[in-house]
């Protein structure tokens, strides 16, 4: 099993910055990507950033390329930092982990098998 704790939630104003921070306990040995997904109020989940903790390679979004930035150092970390938020970043954020190599499949929910309880990212015009 494996748990995640997030935080850096909040409210911003848009064209402000958070950043959200991911750390994984348990069988974190398993973890092969970790990063995070989004869900805004009637919308689906969608995929925001991802890193593949074997090599760093990173993948995003292509609505957050160039504003966000996933990092993180180890098997078990994912920091979101967030810029030029937009209110349409309104969403609930989740850190996710998965076993799998998904690669160009990585916006898959489906593939990641924990997934965080989910902070709130609120941008206002």
């Amino acid at each position: 099993q494996v748990q995640l704790e997030e935080s850096g939630g909040g409210s911003v104003q848009a064209g402000g910055s958070l950043k959200l921070s991911c750390v994984a306990s348990g069988d974190t040995y398993s973890i092969n990507y970790i990063g995070w997904f989004r869900q805004a109020p009637g919308k689906e989940r969608e995929g925001v950033a991802v890193r593949y903790v074997g090599d760093s390679s990173t993948f995003y979004a292509d609505s957050v390329k160039d504003r966000f930035a996933i990092t993180g150092s180890g098997w078990n970390e994912a920091y979101l930092q967030m810029n030029s938020l937009k209110p349409e970043d309104t969403a609930v954020y989740y850190c996710v982990v998965s076993r799998q190599r998904p690669g160009r499949n990585w916006w898959n929910p489906n593939v990641y098998n924990y997934w965080g309880q989910g902070t709130q990212v609120t941008v206002s015009s």
